[in-house]
């Protein structure tokens, strides 16, 4: 196997529609590539192990240990339906800008969705789509 085969496509997955159509598209390219995709979930017990907004009070009951299950749970769950890939799902506390960014280090291609929050929100809470654009050690797709 030469370098550019061991590379894989990193895909970053959160659950969304945006980071689903993301997955479909880093599949068909790491597969025209020949090389596997990593698809990375980034969770923090700050941001409500990265599941979907959850009410403060439910995030101070959950421990860090029963967000990481939830979040390991949601990474399965986003991969289903990619059985005949070759996807290794990743879960990785952080971060999802930094996380990312990290991958992007030993990737072929970086793809992230993007939600499209637009420039306000995008500006206020920062995207990872931009920050990885801006970040990566590798070229960087985002996919609407």
């Amino acid at each position: 196997m030469n370098e550019k085969e061991s590379r894989p496509v990193v895909v970053g997955v959160d659950g969304s529609p945006a980071a689903r159509a993301a997955l479909r598209w880093a599949v068909e390219d790491a597969g025209r590539r020949g090389c596997r995709v990593d698809a990375v979930w980034a969770w923090h017990p700050d941001y409500g192990g990265m599941i979907g907004p959850l009410p403060a009070e439910v995030v101070q009951a959950m421990s860090p240990q029963a967000l990481e299950a939830a979040a390991r749970k949601a990474l399965d769950a986003a991969v289903e339906g990619f059985e005949g890939a070759d996807i290794r799902p990743v879960l990785v506390e952080g971060d999802a800008r930094d996380v990312l960014v990290k991958a992007s280090e030993e990737a072929e291609l970086l793809v992230v969705g993007n939600r499209g929050h637009g420039t306000l929100v995008g500006a206020i809470l920062g995207s990872v789509s931009a920050h990885c654009v801006h970040h990566a050690s590798c070229p960087v797709v985002v996919v609407r």
